[in-house]
């Protein structure tokens, strides 16, 4: 366990996020984008890596099917390996987005150069990261990515708990957590 936090005061809201493969490839790129989370203050309620088949990215951008782009993300997302989070902040969808900068990494570069897509992002598939546009988009996209993930239960039970007092990082699972009674930062 690490770092004791301020838990935030206001309902935090749910979003996914999401290391494409492209910023997977570089272990440096991936701590960058995990230390930019740290460091803005999101809660990371879950996070698994994963490798999608075809299928699965198929299903996953059923809503582009059928425009000049859809067949070439398709493959990529199903290239290699992902690493997926659920993160929690007061206002987490336009935040992570605002940290991911424009879709389009040229934009990207010039609008926004200390984004993530501005500083990694490669072309406008390998744009480095993912984020939800919306809250019903984030919950269609967690189940996803995390199926056993139940966000009714993770706001009744662990969002007041996350929200009510200190919060520490757990650095072997990757998640931020309540400390359990007697807790200390040797933990």
């Amino acid at each position: 366990m690490k770092a004791v936090l301020c838990a935030p005061q206001r309902m935090l809201q749910l979003t996914l996020a999401i290391v494409k493969p492209d910023a997977m490839a570089h272990p440096l790129i991936l701590q960058a984008v995990h230390e930019t989370i740290l460091s803005n203050r999101f809660l990371i309620v879950r996070c698994r890596d994963v490798v999608w088949s075809r299928q699965d990215s198929q299903q996953f951008y059923q809503e582009h099917r059928g425009r000049f782009f859809y067949q070439r993300l398709v493959e990529f997302m199903a290239s290699g390996p992902m690493r997926a989070y659920i993160l929690a902040h007061e206002e987490a969808i336009p935040f992570w987005r605002s940290l991911m900068g424009p879709t389009k990494v040229f934009r990207a570069q010039h609008t926004d150069p200390d984004s993530i897509r501005g500083t990694y992002g490669l072309t406008d598939t390998r744009n480095s990261v993912h984020g939800s546009d919306s809250a019903a988009s984030a919950r269609r996209e967690m189940a996803a990515f995390f199926p056993d993930f139940c966000e009714e239960y993770w706001y009744q039970h662990e969002e007041p708990r996350l929200r009510s007092g200190a919060v520490c990082y757990d650095t072997e699972a990757a998640i931020h957590r309540v400390p359990r009674d007697g807790w200390t930062e040797r933990d």
